[in-house]
């Protein structure tokens, strides 16, 4: 085993750090803060954080073939202009829902943007369960609702060969994998593969490796455990600085470095004295693993 590092790069102390995405072409880190509603792009190369303020709690953003960004902003999908600093409404979702808004969010190996919705929270998880639903925008920006009654529409990927997708419903306290048609995208065949330990807590967001195996974050876990998606097993855990561990990337020059978001939100005094670098950033490295690039959306 090489000796894992762990490092806080981002130090802006988010109130709901989200969504990591590894941008290669600018070398940076992107990232949201929900509450905050700002998009985040760290500079791995000069280290310094550009921010864009929006209008909206904003919970994922991904990469755009066409260049700049997609986001899910408020129960919009939006497109993001990175200079011009321009936002723009592509689709509303959950109109008749006023309380709800967007969770995480990431993009299909065919370049779809899943993302699912959940009620506003009163408090850090907790909130009007069964609110929230599970959709796709499709390249030609047309939106399918897969299911509802999703309580935190969270940690979202896909199986190396492209089969299955793995999804996170947060108080359901389990991870799930659907059987995936990668040329229609529609999902079905719903099973549990893994169910978080007490001192796991929250599963939040989530990546996979290039073996094929699933990093996901623990809420007020304060870690990321590494599961093998075929036997159920958790492989490994690492612990960081901070509790409220939100979601997490591969990323770097080879992807062999792991980008882990925070949140503070909810933290008293003197639980922030404790952990002041609660809602920051961090960088992993020497975990032995790589990541797979994020793919972009195709619209």
């Amino acid at each position: 085993m090489s000796s894992i590092k762990i490092e806080c790069v981002v130090k802006e102390g988010y109130r709901i750090g989200e969504s990591p995405v590894w941008d290669e072409k600018e070398s940076a880190l992107l990232c949201v803060d929900i509450t905050g509603r700002k998009v985040c792009r760290w500079s791995s190369v000069t280290q310094q954080v550009q921010a864009i303020s929006v209008d909206a709690p904003v919970s994922s953003v991904a990469l755009r073939k066409s260049g700049d960004y997609v986001i899910t902003l408020g129960t919009r999908f939006a497109a993001l202009k990175w200079k011009e600093q321009l936002v723009t409404t592509i689709t509303h979702v959950d109109k008749d829902k006023p309380n709800n808004r967007f969770n995480d969010g990431k993009v299909d190996p065919a370049g779809r943007y899943f993302a699912g919705t959940m009620a506003e929270e009163i408090r850090p998880a907790v909130l009007e369960r069964h609110q929230g639903s599970l959709y796709t925008l499709f390249p030609d920006l047309s939106v399918v609702k897969h299911f509802d009654q999703v309580d935190i529409s969270n940690g979202l990927d896909w199986s190396l060969d492209h089969k299955t997708f793995f999804y996170i419903d947060s108080l359901s306290y389990s991870v799930d994998a659907f059987d995936y048609d990668i040329q229609t995208g529609k999902i079905g065949n719903r099973r549990s593969i893994y169910r978080l330990e007490k001192e796991e807590s929250i599963p939040d967001g989530m990546c996979i490796d290039t073996e094929g195996k699933l990093w996901v974050a623990c809420y007020d876990g304060g870690r990321v455990i590494r599961l093998d998606p075929e036997t159920g097993k958790r492989l490994q855990t690492v612990k960081l600085p901070v509790d409220k561990t939100t979601s997490c990337c591969f990323g770097g020059k080879d992807y062999s470095e792991m980008y882990v978001t925070s949140a503070s939100d909810g933290m008293d005094k003197e639980w922030l004295s404790r952990q002041p670098q609660a809602g920051g950033v961090f960088k992993i490295t020497g975990l032995g693993v790589k990541g797979v690039p994020p793919y972009p959306f195709a619209g």
